[in-house]
């Protein structure tokens, strides 16, 4: 198997909702461990909460997350984005508009200069997106 680079969000209690939505816009098998499943919580309040999740889907993307214990203070901010990118244009433009739902679209999915078409949005649950699709003459060099 080849190394994969993908990432891995943390999340403050929403984890399982922000996994569920993704995989409704991306498509694919999703898993999930409870801290509680582990014996890893101490608090039966947190117990329930997502200790680790993964998403693969079935064009090879996987998508990791967790929701932080209670002890470990989240930092939401925008030091991390998720790329997708490849040539099929019409799949790219479906995952931008299913993320685009509930959050904001900074840079709107149109023809860049660079000839590729690219857009940038922030989805409900503030993770940052950067979608790409190849251009014709991309497409044809690589």
């Amino acid at each position: 198997m080849a190394t994969i680079l993908n990432p891995y969000l943390s999340f403050e209690d929403t984890a399982a909702a922000a996994m569920t939505f993704y995989q409704s816009v991306l498509g694919g098998d999703l898993t999930t461990s409870t801290f509680g499943e582990f014996g890893m919580s101490e608090d039966p309040a947190h117990s329930d909460k997502i200790m680790h999740a993964q998403l693969q889907t079935p064009g090879g993307l996987t998508l990791m997350a967790a929701d932080v214990p209670p002890d470990v203070e989240l930092q939401a901010g925008n030091n991390m984005a998720i790329s997708l990118s490849g040539e099929d244009e019409s799949e790219l433009r479906g995952f931008f508009d299913g993320l685009a739902d509930g959050g904001s679209v900074d840079q709107p999915f149109v023809q860049a200069p660079w000839g590729d078409t690219f857009g940038m949005l922030t989805d409900r649950f503030g993770t940052t997106w950067m979608v790409n699709a190849l251009g014709p003459q991309a497409q044809s060099e690589g």
